[in-house]
């Protein structure tokens, strides 16, 4: 089992991930995509991702908004498969954003 993040690691953490938050013992970042079309294709590639790492996000999908959310259901909150997760998101998001 993953070991869960101290609040400081957490904290730590969010400095390299500036467009994510700390709520209910997750990492969540929403965004919102230029169509329904794209925003599935991010939602696609990052299943793979996902698979890949056997470690899944929550997601949600409205129209063309998304929100992700990153916690170790097995260990009950935060640990570092959810930071390197959401950095992987985030390269995800850049490259379908154009950055």
């Amino acid at each position: 089992m993953a070991e869960l993040l101290t609040d400081d690691q957490v904290t730590a953490a969010l400095t390299s991930l500036p467009s994510w938050q700390a709520q209910d013992a997750a990492l969540v970042r929403t965004v919102e995509l230029e169509s329904f079309a794209q925003a599935l294709q991010v939602v696609n590639r990052v299943a793979e991702i996902a698979e890949n790492d056997n470690h899944h996000p929550d997601i949600d999908i409205r129209w063309r908004t998304l929100t992700f959310r990153c916690r170790t259901h097995s260990s009950g909150g935060i640990t570092a498969l959810d930071v390197s997760l959401a950095e992987e998101i985030d390269g995800v998001l850049d490259v379908f954003r154009g950055r």
